[in-house]
């Protein structure tokens, strides 16, 4: 029973390394850089276009190369981990999970879409803020990945401070550009140094 308690250990520990790399960081802030975005292209393509023009470089060129340059210079320095039947059953919990929070969120989207005018910004902003935190939450917990639960406590504010920004501000688009731009940023400079250091700490063997 030790051994096992101690496998687990071991590679949850693993596992965790997984993410010190600072590439998932870099993603992250490129996809809450979207929201900070959005809202000045839309009034000239569209819900529908602006959202496809925003979203699509995110999808075809940033996340396969941050694929790209995980698979080509962060593997080669740390190898290839084949987890153990506990890690596998986790992953599928936490897939399972996660798409049910994506049910919950578009339900959520069309029920904000429908009442739109019928209800103050800030139930929309709440609504919003209630989706990342639960998703980042449960990223952290199940991916062992302590930084999410920092980033989905700022990000989940975003949307209620935006709106407190456009309401008593009359900051324009919510507040988006501030409340979300801002941590996109910071999360990208936090993915690059993490990056830089760990590039660093794993020089390439000669020879490799």
């Amino acid at each position: 029973m030790s051994n096992e308690i101690s496998l687990k250990e071991t590679e949850r520990k693993v596992f965790k390394a997984a993410f010190q790399d600072g590439l998932v960081d870099i993603g992250i802030g490129g996809f809450l850089l979207v929201f900070a975005i959005g809202p000045f292209v839309t009034p000239y393509l569209g819900d529908f276009w602006a959202t496809i023009v925003i979203f699509l470089p995110l999808w075809v060129i940033v996340f396969p190369a941050l694929g790209l340059i995980r698979k080509y210079v962060v593997t080669p320095r740390v190898g290839v981990v084949k987890y153990g039947q506990w890690r596998v059953s986790r992953m599928r919990r936490f897939n399972v999970i996660i798409l049910i929070v994506l049910v919950f969120s578009l339900i959520l989207g069309i029920l904000s879409a429908v009442e739109f005018d019928a209800v103050p910004g800030w139930i929309h902003a709440a609504r919003f803020s209630l989706v990342f935190l639960l998703a980042f939450s449960i990223a952290a917990y199940f991916l062992d990945f302590t930084r999410l639960y920092v980033y989905g406590a700022v990000v989940a504010l975003a949307p209620l401070i935006g709106e407190v920004l456009y309401q008593y501000l009359n900051v324009p688009h919510h507040g988006f550009a501030v409340t979300f731009g801002l941590p996109a940023v910071l999360i990208i400079i936090t993915g690059v140094v993490r990056f830089i250091r760990f590039m660093r700490d794993h020089p390439l063997e000669q020879g490799t």
